[in-house]
């Protein structure tokens, strides 16, 4: 560009504000930053960017234009932040490049509050978006997608570890080893967010209290979520879809305590729900439709209360490793029952045991499945329902809802 359009095009723009081009006067992000002033702005215009690992240390709001993209040549982190109040809008962020000496990153932002990285493209990330020991961030409506082959040569989409206050909302995340992931973080929210094929989680909670995740969808997954060693955990209006394999399921809770899963769907998955050490979990409202086992609860998980959830089309409802109950029951619909209401209240006036006895044999030698469709496994069922001798006594819901019953709390879209 010419040095009078040049210094005619700059008189224009705001104060405060810094213009990249890969043919005006400031070529690089880094030389922008230096100009820039404490909370000024920065626009990048399209074209390709191979500069050293841009760091933002004051202030200030990067805006992309559209074709403005940051190139890593696959060896490099692109972006480290360390200030307060930062934006990052509009960029796209190509081959971060894997290593296992380094958590590389499009974007890593590390001891700062209320950045806000928003409306950015992420292709071929390691790690994409990594929050460290940071409050209040934004990480809204970014696009990121990675090409990841196996979990040890593969980052997480969007991480955060120690922080606090988090909104992560409307993100698009697939290809990496987790869609998100948490550790040590508190009071966040994940809203809204599409979670798929990445190659072990949609969602990976550790150690992380007081958070919630609503109106997500986790699709094709290695497995759907893991949500471990948290409390307070709230789970409300997900889709859990099509995570399948020998060890997948839609949701696994492990070690929780005092957590609410209402309104959630899961569907066509080896298995809907893993509840192991989930005490005083209560689930409520949800759907568990065309998965092999919906429920899997295992005696460790003590105080669990099931009501109002519908139970549709799958192979076992519900399956446990003990002949004792620590778990309730009560006001679900079982497509599975064969009972009666002479009352006409809408309920079940005979209780209904959801653990199949072939359930409990699969449990302890699952090669037994094969048998599944057999005609020996129908006369087993057949004759536990007449004479309930083997399964759990107390695993019963006394008040079975007849028919489907009608979703209040909205879920998450299709």
């Amino acid at each position: 560009m010419p040095l009078l359009a040049s210094i005619v095009l700059l008189a224009q723009l705001p104060t405060g504000t810094v213009v990249v081009s890969p043919d005006g006067p400031v070529r690089t992000l880094a030389r922008a930053l230096e100009l820039a002033p404490e909370g000024g702005r920065v626009v990048v215009r399209p074209g390709v960017y191979r500069e050293a690992t841009v760091r933002v240390t004051r202030p200030v709001e990067i805006a992309g234009d559209s074709g403005a993209v940051l190139d890593g040549e696959d060896h490099r982190q692109l972006m480290t932040i360390t200030a307060d109040d930062v934006t990052i809008r509009g960029l796209a962020f190509r081959r971060v490049g894997a290593s296992f000496n380094e958590d590389r990153a499009a974007v890593k932002v590390v001891g700062a509050r209320r950045c806000r990285i928003e409306d950015n493209e992420v292709e071929d990330g390691f790690f994409g978006i990594y929050l460290a020991r940071t409050t209040g961030c934004r990480v809204v409506n970014n696009r990121l997608r990675a090409r990841g082959r196996t979990e040890v040569t593969s980052g997480n989409g969007i991480h955060l570890w120690s922080s606090d206050s988090a909104l992560i909302e409307g993100n698009t995340i697939s290809g990496f080893r987790d869609g998100i992931y948490f550790e040590f973080v508190r009071g966040s929210v994940i809203r809204g967010n599409a979670s798929g094929g990445n190659i072990r989680y949609g969602l990976h909670f550790m150690y992380s209290d007081g958070c919630h995740y609503r109106a997500n969808v986790f699709r094709g997954n290695g497995s759907g979520v893991a949500v471990m060693y948290s409390r307070d955990v709230e789970m409300t209006g997900n889709r859990f879809e099509d995570n399948r394999g020998s060890a997948a399921y839609g949701l696994l809770l492990k070690e929780m305590a005092d957590s609410r899963l209402v309104g959630n769907t899961f569907i066509r998955s080896t298995t809907g729900l893993v509840a192991e050490g989930a005490d005083r979990l209560e689930a409520r409202d949800n759907d568990f439709i065309d998965d092999g086992w919906a429920v899997r609860l295992t005696a460790s998980s003590g105080g669990a209360r099931f009501t109002g959830n519908n139970f549709i089309g799958n192979t076992f409802d519900v399956t446990t490793n003990s002949r004792q109950a620590f778990s309730t029951f009560e006001g679900n619909y079982w497509a599975s029952y064969r009972g009666y209401d002479l009352d006409r209240d809408g309920y079940g006036d005979v209780p209904h045991r959801p653990v199949r006895l072939f359930s409990l044999i699969v449990e302890h030698n699952e090669p037994s499945l094969v048998l599944l469709r057999s005609l020996f496994v129908r006369v087993l069922d057949a004759a536990e329902r007449v004479v309930p001798a083997l399964t759990p006594e107390g695993l019963a819901d006394a008040r079975p809802a007849m028919r489907p019953l009608a979703r209040q709390t909205p879920v998450a879209a299709r």
